[in-house]
């Protein structure tokens, strides 16, 4: 009997049970973040921009965007938690996290959203910042953000620099449209905004102005105070071309701000989501002395996005209504 009691006890003891699996969490497969989500169509040329926009007000589960957050590094997420309000908190890690989750689209899901790492120049522009070894360098990717409380939107393209700027179609302005437009804007501009005798009709011309001087400058990626408004028009001409053009006294200007001005970029102007206007603007080499004319517009994609959930390409739709 002892000898049986012994041998048992040198049986190895059965393993235990397995515990049950682990919640599914959206997007992860393998450990491949977006593995479970089809790749956008890849950028086959400078002129193809692609847009992926959020509405923050349909995200409000919590562990949804405790995800998020957890994809940014840590001084992200400090910002935004310094943010004053939840809102702002909100929107700031919903930027965040839209800009790392489309780059990573962007690398057939070869680059973790979480590992980017990211500069910026001397005018507050963000830049992706690749090690000069690393390999990943293969993907001269260009990005810009543009997000006003409702809305959230990232421009990608292809080894061209980009500019992009969202703003509501309802902003509140000052009453004095063409007081607002004499402090911000060139005399031409204030001309054709004064041809305007409709107060509505001409609210909406200057807040496409504006947008599309906002995605000029940041193309630049200078900024407003890297680059006046002042310094350059842009007209929304009969056909919907869409012209810019910088006075020869300025191109002149030895001022730093007028030096990196020029009219080789392309535009686009868009109706998004019934409730915003979007500008785009990326540098153009082929433009042509004849002011764009007969250039092909630009290959505009726009796709509306919950990270890891859902994608809709809504080009084509009700969703975009294209301007110019």
């Amino acid at each position: 009997m002892r000898q049986r009691l012994l041998l048992c006890r040198a049986m190895p003891l059965p393993p235990p049970p397995s515990p049950p699996p682990a919640p599914r969490t959206p997007g992860v497969v393998g450990g491949r973040l977006f593995a479970s989500l089809p790749s956008p169509p890849p950028l086959q040329s400078r002129r193809e921009v692609h847009i992926w926009y959020i509405l923050p007000d349909e995200l409000n589960d919590a562990s949804q965007l405790k995800m998020y957050m957890d994809l940014l590094s840590p001084s992200e997420r400090k910002t935004a938690l310094s943010m004053n309000g939840e809102k702002l908190q909100k929107g700031a890690v919903l930027s965040r996290a839209l800009v790392r989750t489309t780059l990573s689209r962007y690398t057939d899901c070869k680059v973790d959203p979480r590992s980017f790492e990211f500069k910026k120049n001397k005018f507050g522009k963000p830049e992706i910042l690749w090690q000069s070894d690393d390999s990943r360098m293969q993907w001269p990717l260009h990005f810009n953000i543009s997000h006003t409380s409702s809305l959230i939107a990232c421009g990608i393209t292809m080894d061209t620099p980009i500019g992009i700027d969202i703003e509501e179609k309802k902003r509140k302005t000052a009453k004095n449209i063409l007081s607002l437009a004499r402090r911000y804007f060139t005399p031409s501009e204030v001309d054709h905004l004064a041809k305007i005798t409709n107060p509505d009709a001409q609210q909406k011309e200057f807040i496409k102005l504006w947008t599309l001087k906002e995605a000029y400058v940041k193309a630049l990626g200078r900024g407003f105070s890297g680059a006046p408004f002042n310094k350059f028009s842009i007209m929304l001409a009969a056909n919907n071309r869409i012209q810019i053009t910088v006075a020869p006294k300025v191109l002149k200007d030895s001022d730093s701000s007028c030096d990196c001005l020029s009219e080789n970029w392309q535009f686009a102007l868009a109706e998004l989501n019934n409730s915003h206007y979007m500008a785009v603007c990326i540098e153009d080499d082929s433009r042509s002395s004849d002011s764009g004319n007969g250039r092909p517009p630009l290959g505009l994609q726009i796709w509306k996005t919950i990270p890891f959930l859902e994608d809709t390409l809504v080009s084509g739709t009700e969703a975009v209504k294209l301007i110019s």
